[in-house]
């Protein structure tokens, strides 16, 4: 009876005998670890977590102690699997028995990441919608005003002060505008992830024939619904951002990696998708400045003296359209942007 109730739980749990191996784990613990109790069975714990000696002397201190003991936070890589951060907490059962539960913490911490980024680009959203008001009122009195003033001018020098002003303003407005991200109906139609990044590749190609760039693509993953010239346009801000980079840092051997995945049962923000693209942009540059990092995706930031700070923003803005988000992990070597897009989505505001 306590075996079945055991086995319906979400949490994964172990049991572990006094040498600690591993005598039984629940289907979640199979889940987690990526691996089969048959598969297990009978082998150290340390072996099972790639050789991972912290954990190990948690657990041998809980049973010596005869106390349970709780670790938050704590990071796990189990065999032939990725690196996971987990709270556990260790259970002494008897001499020979201990029991180990682990709950994984990555998609909580990750949700509460992509919480606050959503939240901080909505917060600009609103402020930059407010400064676009402001500013393109007297922008367009301005403009009017020199329109007027150059039908009294009769030297046509003069004149040419006021067709820079002219073109002064205009700038200025399309350079607010571009502040707000794309502002037109979005098509819902069948999107093909990959033709969209043969666009970007050929692209990027043409302007930067230095820069190699290759191909690592999931062929199964279905159409999504979406934009296509708008998806073209975000995925194009990221890459060419990164190929920027790599040009001005003057990486040697430039490589730029376009791959993409299919994510099942995820969650961006608080929302739960039965399958999610991922379209992650990789590339060997410099990486990206700690300082930079939390305001990546402002409007107006740049790491670069000539860049105008515009098209991270834009492309946030764009899968926000399409009810996903941009991630972004760098180091000095490797700096991954990841677009992660619902596969189904409902232009009334909900995706499935």
């Amino acid at each position: 009876m306590h075996q079945r109730l055991l086995e319906h739980l979400t949490t994964a749990v172990l049991l572990l005998d006094g040498e600690l191996r591993v005598r039984w784990m629940n289907p979640a613990a199979e889940a987690l670890l990526a691996v089969s109790l048959s598969r297990v069975h009978g082998i150290s714990l340390d072996t099972l977590l790639g050789g991972d000696e912290s954990i190990d002397e948690v657990l041998a201190k809980a049973r010596d102690a005869f106390h349970p003991y709780t670790q938050r936070e704590a990071r796990i890589t189990p065999l032939n699997s990725e690196p996971l951060t987990v709270d556990y907490t260790v259970t002494p059962l008897s001499d020979d028995e201990l029991l180990l539960e682990v709950e994984p913490r990555d998609r909580l911490m990750q949700i509460s990441r992509e919480e606050a980024l959503t939240t901080r680009q909505e917060t600009i959203k609103v402020l930059a919608r407010g400064l676009a008001h402001e500013v393109k009122n007297p922008l367009g009195g301005i403009r009017g005003a020199a329109q007027l003033l150059e039908r009294d001018l009769d030297d046509p020098a003069l004149r040419e002060y006021t067709h820079i002003i002219v073109e002064e303003v205009d700038r200025l407005r399309d350079l607010v505008d571009s502040m707000l991200g794309p502002n037109r109906i979005l098509k819902h139609e069948p999107v093909n992830i990959h033709k969209v990044l043969e666009r970007v590749r050929a692209l990027l190609i043409a302007e930067h024939p230095s820069v190699t760039i290759s191909r690592d693509y999931d062929p199964s993953l279905p159409d999504l619904s979406g934009d296509e010239s708008q998806m073209i346009q975000a995925v194009l801000n990221v890459a060419r951002n990164a190929v920027q980079a790599m040009s001005d840092a003057q990486t040697p051997e430039p490589t730029l990696i376009l791959r993409t995945r299919a994510r099942r049962q995820f969650t961006l923000g608080a929302e739960r998708h039965r399958l999610v693209s991922e379209v992650a942009v990789i590339d060997n540059g410099p990486g990206i400045p700690d300082t930079l990092q939390e305001t990546l995706f402002y409007p107006m930031v740049s790491g670069r003296a000539e860049g105008s700070g515009l098209g991270l923003s834009i492309a946030q803005s764009i899968l926000h359209q399409h009810q996903g988000l941009i991630e972004c992990d760098s180091r000095p070597g490797h700096t991954e942007f990841r677009l992660l897009i619902p596969m189904v989505i409902n232009f009334t505001g909900e995706a499935s």
